[in-house]
């Protein structure tokens, strides 16, 4: 699969380079990230380093795409969609630098991620699932705001740096409405 460059009113998705390197190590020194996902804990600039080349390597194989999610010359995080198994699913993954938290910039990048993904012309997926820690309620609000439905607790299914973690899961299919929708666990 040949990268794509996606745009938004304020951002530029495209393909993490080298000059990302320094950005994405600082980004990832901060404890919520390093709790919250499945980036290595201590993050260590090789980490980044080597970040960088396996992302491109991901799209030329089609199992996963990744995009640096870009605010003007400043690197606000990184956003995908993962797992994609050539039957019709994937899972949206993302994560934002602690700079450009709180603004609305997740949700604007993963609707184009969204409409990529589910679009006859990209991978024509028809469902995307979302998961994370349970607790990790910013990463629930920003997932229900772009319309997933919440299906429930996985437990013990997440292994990161922490080891073991219950899961919080929820699904968007082509066909659901992506108006926001209740969560027991947010609400």
């Amino acid at each position: 699969m040949e990268p794509t460059i996606l745009r938004t009113r304020r951002l530029e998705l495209s393909l993490p380079v080298e000059a990302d390197v320094d950005a994405i190590y600082e980004a990832c020194q901060d404890a919520e990230t390093q709790r919250y996902t499945t980036v290595p804990s201590p993050y260590e600039r090789t980490h980044a380093e080597e970040f960088v080349p396996r992302t491109d390597a991901d799209w030329e194989s089609g199992a996963h795409v990744t995009w640096a999610m870009r605010e003007g010359p400043v690197l606000a995080g990184m956003i995908g969609l993962y797992r994609l198994d050539g039957r019709g699913a994937g899972e949206l993954g993302y994560w934002v630098s602690p700079w450009s938290r709180r603004r609305g910039l997740l949700t604007e990048a993963a609707r184009a991620v969204l409409d990529w993904g589910f679009a006859a012309d990209g991978p024509g997926l028809q469902r995307i699932e979302w998961r994370a820690v349970v607790g990790n309620v910013g990463s629930a609000r920003a997932a229900r705001t772009l319309g997933f439905r919440y299906e429930g607790t996985l437990r013990q299914a997440l292994v990161g740096a922490q080891g073991r973690d219950d899961g919080w899961i929820a699904g968007l299919l082509a066909t659901d409405d992506r108006t926001p929708q209740p969560w027991p666990v947010l609400d």
